[in-house]
């Protein structure tokens, strides 16, 4: 029976898909390559960081990833608060709080950084806990839900555990959760497909399924 329900944030919550394609196409031209079009990038992303730029056609010889990380941070975090969030997200969390479902959110964003968009969104109070990294090279967070999960009790066979990359699946499996993808964010469909999971276009279909 699910309980908690961990939520990624990064095109689960907040829709900054065309954000992220944009910075990543600022980058791309500067480094004289060819800029990607949403479809393409979403074939593209993936989890670590450093791989999905190498992937789209980043010259890490010109701008080290930590250079690049610390660009992308500067130019992410303010426009981010104009990105807005996925259709009825804030109606879902309502309603599943009602249901008596324990939510949080767990990302790969730097944790001050997270909860300054969580408190811009008007969201933070919705969830139990707000779970980011200590730095903003976006690393896994398998670490951070392991850790989590065992020092508040939580029985992870009643974790329903949502994201929009295969990463997601990966991190819920590692916790042996119940791991479910939502087809709005930064990976194709196609790619989503691969992890065998349930696939919904949004979280707002979780009102339906819960």
């Amino acid at each position: 029976m699910i309980k908690h329900i961990f939520f990624d944030f990064n095109g689960t919550i907040i829709n900054d898909v065309d954000l992220c394609l944009n910075l990543l196409n600022e980058i791309l031209v500067s480094h004289k390559s060819k800029p990607l079009s949403v479809e393409e990038y979403k074939e593209v992303f993936k989890f670590p960081i450093k791989q999905y730029y190498i992937d789209a056609g980043v010259d890490l010889s010109k701008n080290s990833y930590e250079e690049l990380s610390n660009w992308f941070i500067k130019k992410y975090q303010p426009a981010s608060y104009y990105c807005g969030l996925y259709e009825e997200s804030i109606q879902t969390f309502e309603y599943l709080k009602n249901k008596g479902y324990k939510l949080y959110i767990l990302s790969a964003s730097e944790k001050n950084n997270l909860l300054d968009q969580t408190e811009k969104y008007g969201i933070t109070s919705y969830f139990e806990a707000i779970l980011g990294i200590d730095n903003i090279y976006a690393a896994s967070k398998i670490d951070i839900a392991r850790e989590y999960i065992k020092n508040n009790n939580i029985d992870s066979r009643e974790v329903l555990f949502i994201g929009d990359t295969l990463h997601d699946v990966e991190v819920a499996q590692a916790i042996n959760a119940n791991p479910m993808l939502v087809s709005c964010g930064h990976q194709s469909v196609k790619v989503l497909s691969d992890a065998n999971v349930k696939i919904i276009p949004s979280i707002k279909e979780l009102k339906e399924l819960l």
